[in-house]
């Protein structure tokens, strides 16, 4: 893993599946709620036709990772995916340890289905529990109970190599002893590696609504601090340590996909409202595609593609989105690699004055990471040193 975790030649597929059973009031990701009749071959067509133009683009590329996320992958058909994961290996090419991991979520789980995906070539599953509390789950609009998600992980646990699962936490109301308690009874039942996100208030969602009508109680900075604090010790203690800033795995059992984002390696992003990063022509270009799913099918029709953004991006740039991605990473950035992206050195007055201040620190290796003093406030020591 050590190898793998720090080659930033590595090429991912990030694959969208954008439809949800229905839409949960916290979230802002590209779901929207499908009705009525629906061609699920014709519109996978339109994915595996995006894949053949994305290839043309960055041809010769051997894939150590995709990933299926959401929306609800969980909602296609088995042989949906397999076409998709085909078509992938077609115009590229797997490697022999592609790690592949499709998003689940509980009230889409069924045993064949999950058997099916297996031999589709799924081999990691990434379960959105999001709480193991009966009151929470239904205040953020999750759709299955407590005991179909442990059914749905006992599940993953038979049918899988791998599996995760999400929580959120300093929700509502919640303290920090409730915390405790949940995150003790999840780290019993989880596998080698956990997500585990602290709820933040996102423009365009129903919660966002609800916090400005002042409907909302949310947990203020202090508390907050103290909620992530708490979730490091109690994982580190169980052999979970972070890894990521949300991400805890025991050593060599982190999510393969997400570290090629946070090493800022390359990725190609197929579907409605996928975002990707390509070296084209010795040039990183930034991609997105349309984010409305049937009007990204018919740029597809049309183009061979969806995209809505296709830019080079600038040195400067390129600087920026590593330190933002490679920050979050326990292991930090090399401080060579910025330079190499960026055209110029990280700035020392910069780096001594967060130093001196405790929230960075550099390891042994060379590399520059966030202290966790520093982690709370990630965003801040981000913007500091890309000034």
């Amino acid at each position: 893993m050590a190898d793998f975790a720090t080659d930033p030649e590595l090429f991912g597929v990030y694959v969208h599946w954008p439809f949800c059973a229905a839409k949960c009031p916290y979230c802002d990701f590209n779901s929207h709620v499908h009705r009525g009749p629906f061609d699920e071959a014709a519109y996978v067509d339109r994915y595996i036709k995006e894949i053949e133009h994305q290839a043309q683009l960055v041809p010769d590329q051997v894939v150590s990772s995709i990933f299926f996320g959401g929306g609800t992958p969980s909602l296609m058909d088995p042989r949906s995916v397999e076409r998709i994961i085909s078509a992938i290996n077609q115009n590229w090419r797997l490697t022999n340890h592609v790690e592949i991991t499709l998003e689940a979520n509980p009230t889409s789980v069924e045993q064949d289905k999950f058997q099916n995906y297996r031999l589709a070539g799924v081999n990691r599953v990434s379960l959105g529990v999001q709480s193991l509390r009966a009151e929470p789950l239904a205040a953020l609009g999750r759709l299955h109970s407590v005991d179909e998600a442990k059914k749905a992980l006992d599940l993953a646990r038979s049918t899988f190599d791998r599996f995760s699962y999400d929580l959120i936490y300093a929700r509502p109301h919640q303290t920090l002893k409730d915390w405790e308690e949940e995150l003790l009874e999840a780290l019993s039942i989880a596998d080698r590696h956990i997500s585990l996100y602290q709820l933040t208030i996102e423009e365009g969602t129903r919660y966002f609504d609800l916090f400005n009508a002042g409907k909302l109680q949310m947990p203020d900075s202090d508390l907050g601090a103290h909620f992530y604090e708490l979730t490091q010790e109690i994982c580190e203690d169980h052999g979970l340590p972070a890894y990521e800033i949300s991400n805890h795995a025991q050593p060599g059992e982190e999510s393969r996909h997400n570290l090629i984002y946070w090493h800022y390696g390359q990725y190609a992003g197929i579907g409605p409202g996928a975002h990707g990063r390509l070296v084209v022509a010795d040039k990183r270009v930034a991609t997105s595609t349309e984010r409305m799913p049937f009007k990204w099918a018919e740029r597809v029709d049309e183009k061979g593609a969806g995209f809505v953004e296709y830019e080079a991006l600038s040195r400067t740039e390129q600087g920026d989105e590593y330190l933002l991605m490679g920050l979050r990473l326990k292991t930090g950035i090399d401080p060579n690699r910025f330079e190499q992206l960026a055209g110029q050195p990280l700035k020392s007055e910069q780096i001594e004055h967060l130093m001196g201040i405790g929230f960075i620190e550099y390891l042994d290796n060379g590399n520059l990471r966030v202290t966790d003093k520093g982690f709370p406030v990630l965003d801040a020591v981000v913007a500091d040193l890309a000034a």
